[in-house]
């Protein structure tokens, strides 16, 4: 079945319900398992790769920009540019021009990371945090430099608040600055507080697309994390303490129905339910192997009815 496109907010662009996440590719996937996921991402239809400058400046000996490097040398060996949508963030990782959203910092980055990418434009350029410290006028008014000189094509937010997305929103009305199309919140069944209520109901009313980050939990949702005896499975294990003591018993009860109902694994449910979320476009995921990418393409086309998205959704509440 071949997956629906869906459009992203009021823009011409359209994407799968399914983003690759970049973050791992650089860090826990060498150059060549992130190529190998990448071709079967596109084999498979996905549009949109999301990645930022940051990623993965965390690693130790690790400066931030391996992740677009790598995906920059897949796009130029697969020729597959044209094919795909390339989302990448600033405002996290210090450098020229200041720090988070200062415009000379935009500016900076920004040529960064198309060097990187090895790309004459950014389809979704977010900012990756708000930076209260610049006046919002002013740091638009450096986004729309970039989407003047054609080096970007949307602008996007991550992280924001209701209230400042709003203002970031109202701000380009009526004026010459972008407007941000786009927004990428963490948001998933374990972790709704961020999302749901006001935000959501903004990006709704205003048509901002939405295209969530953590739609696993970091790995929580796949099952992988049971009781306290799963904590020691990988290095992610300690953030799950708090989940295994909240909703998460609940919600990975109710996905197990559903599994069994659909014969759908975990992950992809937890995919499907974010999906179906109203004003979600598409969630975003990460794999460091083929095996991983192959599981969770199949959550683009898996239609859970109206009862499965109430349970799993009163699971968490």
């Amino acid at each position: 079945m071949t997956a629906p496109l869906r459009r992203l907010g009021s823009t011409d662009l359209k994407i799968t319900p399914l983003v690759l996440g970049g973050n791992v590719f650089g860090w826990t996937a060498d150059q060549a398992r992130s190529f190998a996921v990448l071709d079967a991402f596109a084999a498979g239809g996905g549009v949109m790769i999301d990645t930022a400058d940051v990623y993965s400046a965390w690693v130790p000996g690790h400066k931030g920009g391996e992740s677009e490097t790598v995906i920059g040398e897949w796009l130029k060996s697969s020729g597959k540019r044209d094919d795909v949508l390339i989302a990448t963030k600033v405002g996290m990782l210090p450098g020229e021009g200041g720090a988070k959203l200062a415009p000379a910092r935009i500016a900076a980055a920004c040529e960064a990371s198309l060097k990187r990418l090895g790309t004459d434009r950014i389809d979704v350029y977010f900012a990756h945090q708000d930076d209260e410290d610049v006046a919002q006028d002013d740091y638009l008014a450096a986004f729309g430099k970039l989407v003047e000189a054609g080096k970007v094509r949307v602008l996007g937010a991550s992280n924001f608040t209701a209230a400042r997305l709003k203002s970031a929103v109202d701000a380009a009305h009526g004026t010459d600055l972008p407007r941000v199309h786009v927004l990428q919140p963490e948001y998933n069944l374990v972790s709704r507080h961020k999302f749901e209520g006001e935000l959501q109901d903004f990006c709704i009313t205003e048509n901002v697309a939405v295209v969530p980050y953590y739609g696993l939990a970091s790995g929580f949702l796949t099952g992988k994390y049971r009781s306290e005896a799963d904590l020691g499975k990988s290095v992610r294990g300690s953030r799950m303490t708090d989940l295994l003591a909240g909703k998460g018993a609940a919600v990975l009860a109710a996905m197990d129905q559903v599994a069994a109902e659909t014969d759908a694994t975990l992950a992809q449910i937890a995919l499907a339910w974010l999906a179906a979320q109203p004003g979600v476009t598409a969630p975003i995921a990460s794999a460091t192997s083929v095996e991983q990418l192959e599981e969770l393409l199949p959550a683009m086309t898996l239609n859970l009815d109206e009862d499965q998205l109430a349970r799993l959704t009163n699971a968490g509440t």
